[in-house]
């Protein structure tokens, strides 16, 4: 029997070639699963001997390169994992989620605007995770962020500009390739103009198909014609592609859209299906199923799903083949994408010891360029420093932020600003320099009062903003780091003190 055609791409579609045997293989074989913990459990080592995609590390499985280095091993003894985790620099920062990254974030890379840089940043980043036995970065990410509010992109985002944002995203692709770890370029078809978040509903992206061309598209244009091994979907809805579908669901956006007319043949890989975009609206099994017809190759799974859940999307897959909803066809095509993949792996370029040691250093120089110092702070007398607490949102996690590292000769107090008293700080700060630190002032009503009500008794105060600089209070001096990595704060007190 001759194999039918996709109607669409016009790609053979053999989906009577595959019995029974290796279906669920081939199932398994398109999932990242995550597990808790530093070490893998049995249930991961043996998915990954009957074919299971890979892994998505997250904070909680890292307690340092050598203990992650272990971990990898031990997968690879195992099966052919895929290996990935965010390690976006700035916020977002998997290796250094108990320290804060070393390398400063997409807002403050736009912010310098050398492309140079920002792939010696990348480059940096890729050594670590190679030489930790990772071997794809779930990065960078290339959303324009046109929403002020965006409560998930904000300083993850190079900037407000397409152009912009495309020649970074390149820059950092090309870092990270060259070192041998595959970019995993994200969120399409764009999650910078939404004002939800994707990880508790379907974001809202109001944008024609003009427009989406216009803006959003073209970071990712650029990524694939820079040859990223593999592109994120976005669980995001825009009604004139998706409908009220999320992208990741969508055949019009993953097949018709970056398949078809944008030419793309790497491995897309869906953002992680537990988020309740997916699990609450269509739930974890049948969104599977339906990412996997909508054109991904690969299915992302967070914390929360169980090995029982991981044994009931397998079974749920292949029983959607056994049903007709799913072309057994589409999965071998995963598949075989997938072992491209593997199969650069092998062969891409190795990472040299010089540009891990070059980290830090590339690291902190970035994070100099970018930090700026409106007004004139003065020498520090006494300092008293008010960190504002800012919920952190689930993409980052608790990433410890904050300058305590790098002005221990300050008293600091970190206080939520609706419990926080404004005169009894004031109290404290008297004949004393006063600074107050801040992430992301223009979304949170709350801190933009308590600063407000600190600025109209101390005018002279020092305001620090470590997530995007869009609310600037009248003070003595601002200060903006474009992001809350440890090189950002280190940066500001540099120009503090200096």
């Amino acid at each position: 029997m001759s194999a039918t055609r996709d109607p669409l791409t016009g790609a053979a579609d053999p989906s009577t070639r595959t019995g029974d045997r290796g279906l669920h293989r081939l199932a398994a074989g398109a999932l990242l699963v995550s597990f808790r913990g530093t070490t893998a459990p049995d249930w991961v080592l043996r998915g990954l001997e009957d074919g299971l995609g890979g892994v998505c590390l997250f904070g909680f499985n890292v307690a340092d390169g050598e203990q992650v280095a272990a971990l990898t091993a031990r997968l690879n003894e195992a099966g052919r994992p895929v290996v990935s985790l965010d390690e976006e620099g700035g916020d977002v920062t998997r290796l250094a989620y108990h320290t804060g990254s070393a390398y400063p974030g997409n807002a403050a890379l736009g912010a310098v605007d050398d492309v140079s840089l920002t792939e010696r940043v990348y480059r940096a980043m890729a050594a670590e995770l190679a030489r930790c036995g990772v071997n794809l970065d779930m990065g960078p990410v290339a959303d324009v962020n046109t929403a002020d509010d965006n409560p998930i992109i904000g300083t993850r985002s190079f900037g407000s500009s397409p152009d912009l944002v495309a020649r970074h995203t390149v820059a950092a692709v090309r870092g990270l390739q060259s070192a041998g770890i595959a970019a995993c370029v994200k969120h399409f078809p764009g999650h910078g103009a939404t004002h939800q978040d994707s990880h508790l509903e379907i974001p809202l992206v109001d944008a024609s198909l003009d427009l989406l061309r216009e803006r959003e598209l073209v970071p990712f244009l650029a990524a694939i014609e820079a040859g990223a091994k593999s592109i994120m979907s976005a669980h995001v809805a825009v009604p004139d592609l998706t409908g009220t579908l999320p992208a990741t669901l969508s055949r019009e956006t993953l097949t018709r859209l970056l398949r078809c007319e944008l030419g793309y043949d790497g491995v897309v890989i869906t953002d992680a299906l537990d988020m309740h975009a997916i699990s609450k609206s269509v739930g974890l099994a049948e969104g599977a199923v339906m990412a996997l017809a909508a054109g991904a190759d690969l299915l992302c799974l967070g914390p929360l799903p169980t090995a029982d859940d991981v044994r009931h999307m397998v079974d749920h897959i292949a029983g959607a083949v056994a049903e007709g909803r799913l072309a057994a066809g589409r999965l071998e095509e995963a598949a075989a994408r997938v072992e491209a993949l593997r199969d650069w792996f092998e062969t891409a370029p190795a990472a040299g010891n010089g540009q891990a040691a070059d980290g830090d250093v590339v690291g902190l120089d970035a994070a100099r360029r970018a930090v700026s110092l409106t007004g004139s702070a003065g020498p520090l007398v006494d300092p008293f420093v008010i960190e504002i607490d800012t919920p952190p949102t689930i993409a980052v996690g608790e990433v410890p932020w904050g300058v305590a590292p790098w002005l221990p000769q300050a008293e600091i107090v970190r206080v939520k600003p609706e419990e926080a008293d404004a005169g009894a700080l004031l109290g404290r700060a008297r004949d004393r320099s006063l600074i107050v630190v801040v992430k992301d002032a223009h979304r949170h009503a709350g801190s933009r009062e308590l600063i407000s009500a600190l600025l109209a008794a101390r005018p002279d105060a020092i305001v620090m903003e470590m997530g995007l600089p869009i609310w600037r209070p009248r003070a003595g001096a601002y200060i903006a780091t474009y992001g809350a990595a440890r090189a950002n704060a280190r940066a500001a007190v540099e120009l503090l003190t200096a």
